[in-house]
């Protein structure tokens, strides 16, 4: 599927989907600070918004494990 390995689609979903909204911090930083900080007060809108904007992430490490195994 070529969406899942193109590397320009790839950076573009993470520099935008990933990182919006980006002020004051971006947005998965900001849910990632608060996963690690212990969650307190996290619902499950929270937690898919993390995977939703985690995810253009997960596909950027996937790719580079896949060039780097060839």
């Amino acid at each position: 599927m070529k969406l899942t390995t193109d590397w320009r689609i790839i950076i573009l979903l993470c520099l935008t989907l990933g990182l919006a909204p980006f002020f004051p911090e971006p947005h998965v930083i900001g849910k990632l600070r608060w996963l690690f900080g212990g969650a307190k007060g996290m619902q499950l809108m929270d937690y898919f918004d993390l995977v939703l904007h985690g995810f253009p992430f997960i596909l950027l490490i996937r790719l580079i494990i896949i060039k780097l195994k060839k």
